[in-house]
């Protein structure tokens, strides 16, 4: 994949990086919690357009006086921030966004990207134009045992099988339980993003079971099973439920990854194992002796695994030092999208009982996009795509 251009820095000036989150509500509030415990970033402001939530989520930090608004970009710029965080509902991600790379603010947003990935491409575009950066917080990769587990995998050799059972039971109450296709639209992109993260690939087709158990409190389908076919012909097989009590997994799924030369589990809580082929079986020729050197009497892979943080902490973490330096962060928009393409490809499918590739799906939403781009500098970025997947590789 080529390289991407590079976007704007912000001068670092021994201060730390001031910032507006947008929105005020429960993840909003989680948000205003993890950016006050991070000392490399200043919060300016709270914007919601329910100006009283916004004042109680300041009383609540401890911070009453802290100025407040219902524009995100306007009370950014009378603050002094220098960055907008988006954890707006998902369909203001789009709008919320666009004004602020348009008004010359890089922007953290949470997931998913937008409501759609044509309204993801149009922020990819947005951000190009703009040169600002437009970080996703894909926060269930910034996970140690996660990070550790595809340094193992790459004693694997060629993979060909990956798997996540993610069964759970959660009573949320609200949209969720109304919503259609909860599972699918709601929590499958982080299993689906985590695994173009294990295998380091971008997904091809899919074909996909959705449906709803007898007992499920849901009123949409809460259950779907989906194959994906990776470049290079791998396999990976999400299996999932949101009503099933008893034994349930993690929250970030139970995984297996199986390639040429052995498997790594990992429990999604704690440190993964791995188990490789032993000496003399029919594994390839030298694939043992030329692991065996990283591998533990406990069965781990024995290596330095980089501490990417934890979830949301880690997601901004790293957007402060993309911000910073300009090293492209795991979260970029472009990098991003095919994460929510995955979601949508796996919805076609189970509606229309087809295998659905994933250029289908990128190739509608880019003429949906060309449709409804009213920014003309953005549309002339889209325009200038050779294709979808090319403008998404740089």
């Amino acid at each position: 994949m080529s390289a991407r251009q590079g976007f704007a820095t912000v001068p670092h000036h021994g201060g730390p990086l001031r910032v507006v989150v947008v929105g005020a509500g429960s993840m909003g509030k989680a948000w205003l919690r993890t950016v006050s415990a991070n000392s490399d970033v200043e919060l300016a402001g709270i914007a919601d357009l329910d100006l009283a939530a916004a004042e109680a989520a300041a009383a609540e930090l401890g911070t009453p006086g802290l100025p407040v608004g219902r524009d995100a970009v306007e009370l950014a710029r009378k603050s002094g921030a220098q960055a907008i965080i988006n954890v707006t509902i998902p369909a203001a991600h789009h709008p919320v966004t666009m004004a602020g790379l348009l008004a010359g603010f890089p922007v953290l947003g949470e997931k998913p990207v937008a409501s759609t990935v044509a309204e993801g491409l149009s922020l990819a575009a947005a951000a190009e134009h703009t040169g600002q950066l437009f970080m996703v917080s894909q926060s269930r990769r910034y996970n140690r045992h996660l990070f550790a587990a595809k340094a193992q995998v790459e004693a694997l050799g060629r993979l060909g099988i990956v798997s996540v059972d993610f069964f759970k039971a959660p009573r949320f109450g609200g949209f969720r339980e109304v919503m259609a296709s909860p599972l699918l639209l709601d929590m499958a992109i982080h299993q689906f993003d985590m695994a173009r993260f294990l295998l380091d690939a971008d997904p091809v087709s899919v074909l996909c079971d959705e449906y709803n158990p007898a007992w499920s409190w849901y009123a949409g389908n809460a259950a779907a099973t989906a194959t994906f076919e990776f470049d290079g012909g791998a396999r990976f097989v999400f299996n999932g439920s949101w009503c099933s009590p008893g034994s349930e997994t993690s929250w970030n799924g139970s995984w297996r990854v199986s390639g040429e030369r052995g498997t790594v589990l990992w429990d999604g809580d704690h440190e993964p194992t791995i188990g490789l082929a032993p000496a003399g079986s029919a594994a390839p020729a030298g694939s043992v002796a030329e692991v065996g050197s990283a591998v533990g009497a406990s069965g781990a892979v024995v290596r330095s695994v980089q501490d990417p943080g934890a979830d949301i902490a880690g997601s901004l973490r790293e957007f402060v030092a993309a911000v910073r330096t300009g090293v492209e962060p795991m979260g970029r928009v472009h990098a991003n999208v095919v994460s929510l393409a995955m979601v949508e490809a796996a919805v076609k499918s189970t509606t229309a009982g087809r295998s659905v590739a994933l250029d289908e799906i990128l190739g509608d939403s880019y003429e949906a996009a060309l449709a409804a781009e009213t920014n003309e500098e953005v549309l002339r970025v889209l325009k200038a795509w050779p294709s979808v997947r090319a403008g998404l590789a740089g």
